[in-house]
């Protein structure tokens, strides 16, 4: 049997492959693991390639996406560092919302992740806050 995060990324990479099939596009789907991109959607002559995440909320209703990948097999975990370059969008599945979120990770050139927002803090700044709200769609 497949282990839990095994099963969470399946999880997510279907939800994608149905709200991207929801959203109008066609969906690829690359022959092989440890490719740069989990999908490539196609849609009006253009083509996204996607890497898809889930995400749980964490206890302040935010969820943390590391530009970054962790495998393991036989010889041990690894960690690929993802060149934003070979990806046009992320697409967060987030499983308490039951939602798929999508940004380009360009957007974020310098950072080695970037949090996600369910809502606004209650008390202190909401300026830099991102709300996956507003990711529900693919600008």
């Amino acid at each position: 049997m497949k282990n839990e995060t095994q099963n969470k990324g399946n999880l997510g990479t279907l939800k994608a492959q149905l709200d991207l099939y929801q959203k109008g596009f066609v969906v690829l789907v690359p022959s092989g693991e440890h490719y740069p991109f989990d999908l490539v959607a196609y849609k009006e002559g253009s083509f996204k390639r996607i890497q898809v995440k889930y995400r749980k909320l964490n206890k302040y209703g935010s969820v943390e996406i590391p530009f970054r990948s962790v495998w393991s097999n036989k010889s041990g975990a690894h960690i690929n560092f993802i060149d934003k370059k070979e990806i046009d969008l992320f697409c967060i599945y987030c499983p308490e919302t039951d939602k798929c979120y999508y940004f380009n990770p360009n957007l974020f050139e310098n950072k080695s992740s970037v949090f996600f927002s369910l809502k606004y803090p209650e008390k202190g700044r909401k300026e830099g806050i991102r709300l996956l709200k507003d990711f529900e769609e693919i600008g």
